[in-house]
């Protein structure tokens, strides 16, 4: 045995926690690895799958069994790197082209079959503040930062103060949909580029006056539209770093048009993959440029995935997202918080009793449960009668930091149902929750509303709660209904509202 042999035989075998990210793009699937080492995030691998999801998009927001087929196939790939992984170890988010898709669903569960991961989709919003604590954790500098990230679907622009964002914002304009609009085939014209950067200072119409009152004094850029420009530049001006400005990218357009077509392009030196929606991206960032009156622009490598990788690491982060998120939206629509506590406590009551093989995922779930007590009457601040379909309203359609599009898909339901009639035929599809815990939270979540109606403390005695598949016992103690003949009546109603969920509720 040689003596570099031995000592490594010597050596005690080290372990880390490794962790995992994969983005779900609208142009490409990136999977991050890493692991933590004294607290740090070291990244260990990466794999990047070219899909171009977002081609498949038809003009009815359906995805074409083409382009899910080609996810699929790059799943089947990156499994390879996820061997031995356990479910809480791997974060799967999915952005522009499968919020947008109306199928979304159908490629989530074939995706299932691949990775045994829950898949989610997060709003715009969501993806712009994970991208900000992505760079904000790789390239922490004093003052504030505009961070854009150009995508195969959408555009994030986020400006922030350390590691804060202070305004996201998510537009629809993307390197794959812009090619598709503008650049349709292989030629490349100067009407083509102006059309374009028209379109995209158009759509910044939206944001930039407030941006630019609020200010930067850095600006950086990510994704892989703007680092093909950047090493492009990088390699044309012989340098080893390269920031970006607008006659920068003014010449590249130059050059782009000189080519006349995509085969053609001097990207292709660089990086051949991007030739094909190179000029969509160069015309939204002169665009960009343009409108925001950017100066100048520094590349970072850092994106969505590792602010996932961050968050994951540091669990409390999203934790706080979330408690911060309610806070701010209780404060906005003046919840009662007297009432919205009893609701709580009734409901964390209920949970307790409940077993894991009733209630699967309890800790997951009664923290979801608990953000819906909390919120549930924010629709009173419009109006009291039917306040559960304007609180179910605010909820779907407010972007709620922290929180992924199923589990804000699943607030605004069990929000909109906590009481009077239950519509099945109105659930969402979900595929992070199974049709028996959405059943069971919405139980729970109804009699905790129900056994508050009177907004008094401590008005009921011990509460027995017995749930066993689809019957259900609910026993008072001290024979506490024979006097309460209001309750009564409202909770033999509650017993014929549960049986449209198949549910048999017995009362003692």
């Amino acid at each position: 045995m040689s003596q570099p042999e031995s000592i490594i035989k010597d050596l005690p075998a080290a372990e880390y926690e490794h962790i995992a990210a994969l983005d779900l793009g609208s142009n490409s699937f990136h999977l991050v690895v890493t692991r933590i080492v004294n607290g740090s995030v070291q990244i260990v691998h990466r794999v990047k799958q070219r899909v171009e999801l977002a081609q498949g998009l038809d003009d009815n927001s359906m995805l074409s069994q083409e382009a899910m087929q080609r996810g699929l196939d790059a799943l089947a790939v990156i499994k390879e790197s996820l061997q031995g992984f356990s479910p809480d170890k791997v974060r799967i988010v999915a952005t522009f082209t499968l919020r947008k898709a109306k199928n979304s669903y159908e490629f989530i569960h074939r995706a299932r079959a691949i990775l045994p991961y829950p898949i989610e989709v997060i709003s715009g919003m969501e993806e712009a503040r994970l991208i900000y604590s992505g760079v904000a954790h790789t390239a922490f500098d004093e003052g504030r930062r505009l961070i854009i990230d150009i995508g195969g679907g959408s555009t994030e622009f986020i400006i922030g103060d350390g590691f804060e964002s202070k305004i996201c914002r998510s537009l629809h304009m993307g390197c794959v949909s812009y090619t598709k609009r503008f650049f349709d085939n292989d030629k490349i014209t100067k009407k083509q580029f102006k059309r374009a950067i028209t379109a995209t200072q158009q759509t910044l119409e939206l944001i930039e006056n407030r941006y630019k009152n609020l200010g930067w004094q850095q600006c950086i850029g990510t994704s892989g539209t703007i680092k093909a420009m950047v090493n492009l530049i990088k390699a044309q001006q012989g340098n080893d770093y390269a920031v970006l400005k607008l006659k920068d990218l003014n010449q590249l357009m130059d050059s782009a048009i000189a080519a006349g077509s995509t085969d053609k392009l001097d990207v292709i030196q660089t990086n051949a993959e991007r030739a094909e929606v190179f000029c969509a991206g160069l015309a939204i960032l002169i665009g960009i440029f343009n409108s925001l009156r950017i100066e100048q622009m520094h590349f970072s490598s850092s994106a969505l995935r590792e602010g996932v990788i961050f968050e994951m690491q540091a669990s409390i982060a999203k934790i706080d997202t979330r408690e911060r998120t309610a806070q701010s939206l209780a404060k906005q629509y003046h919840v009662d918080t007297v009432q919205a506590k009893r609701v709580l406590d009734t409901c964390h009551d209920l949970v307790a009793q409940s077993s894991y093989k009733w209630l699967k995922k309890k800790r997951l779930l009664k923290n979801i449960l608990g953000w819906a007590c909390l919120l549930h009457e924010v629709g009173f601040h419009i109006n009291s009668r039917g306040f559960q379909r304007h609180s179910a309203y605010i909820l779907e359609n407010t972007d709620l930091a922290g929180f992924n599009l199923e589990e804000q898909r699943l607030l605004a339901l069990l929000v909109r149902f906590c009481r009077k009639k239950i519509k099945p035929e109105l659930f969402a599809d979900f595929e992070q929750f199974s049709h028996e815990q959405i059943n069971a939270m919405l139980v729970i979540m109804r009699l905790s509303v129900l056994l508050n109606i009177k907004r008094q403390n401590a008005i009921h005695p011990t509460i027995l709660f017995t749930p066993e598949k689809n019957n259900i016992s609910l026993h008072f103690a001290d024979e506490w209904l024979l006097e309460k003949p209001i309750f009564t009546a409202d909770l033999m109603q509650e017993t014929k509202y549960l049986k449209a969920l198949d549910i048999a509720l017995t009362v003692l």
